[in-house]
C-alpha cells in the first residue's frame, strides 16, 4: 500500500453514503473513501454475518466494536475483538474471510 499525494484531508464518516454488500448470511455496510489507489472504509457487519468469498486482497484491518472472525483459507482462525488488528498482504498465502455472529465496526485501509 502506498499513500499517494493528497491534501490534508479530514472525513466526517457519518456524512460518506452507505453501499450494502450482501454475504452468505448477513450483510456488510460500506462507508468508503477512494484516494487513487488507495481505499479507506468504515464498515459494520450485520449479526450472522458471513462473507460471500475468499479475499487475497492486503489491509490493515482495526476492530472498532463487537468481535470478528477471521478465517484463513489453511484452516486457521482468528477471533479479534475492539482495540485488536491484522495486517496482511496482497496476494499472499493468507486468503482470508470474514464472519460474526454479533456484528462488528471496523475501519479498513487497503
Amino acid at each position: 500500500m502506498k499513500i499517494p499525494p493528497l491534501p490534508f484531508t479530514v472525513t466526517d464518516w457519518a456524512n460518506v453514503p452507505v453501499t450494502e454488500h450482501p454475504g452468505v448470511t448477513g450483510k456488510a455496510l460500506w462507508r468508503t473513501i477512494n484516494i487513487g489507489d488507495l481505499r479507506v472504509r468504515s464498515i459494520e457487519y450485520t449479526p450472522g454475518y458471513l462473507a460471500d468469498h475468499w479475499c487475497d486482497r492486503g489491509h490493515v484491518l482495526y476492530v472498532l466494536e463487537g468481535e470478528l472472525d477471521t478465517e484463513l483459507k489453511d484452516g486457521r482462525m482468528f477471533t479479534l475483538t475492539p482495540g485488536m488488528s491484522y495486517q496482511v498482504s496482497d496476494n499472499g498465502d493468507a486468503a482470508h474471510r470474514s464472519s460474526t455472529r454479533t456484528g462488528a465496526k471496523l475501519f479498513v485501509v487497503d
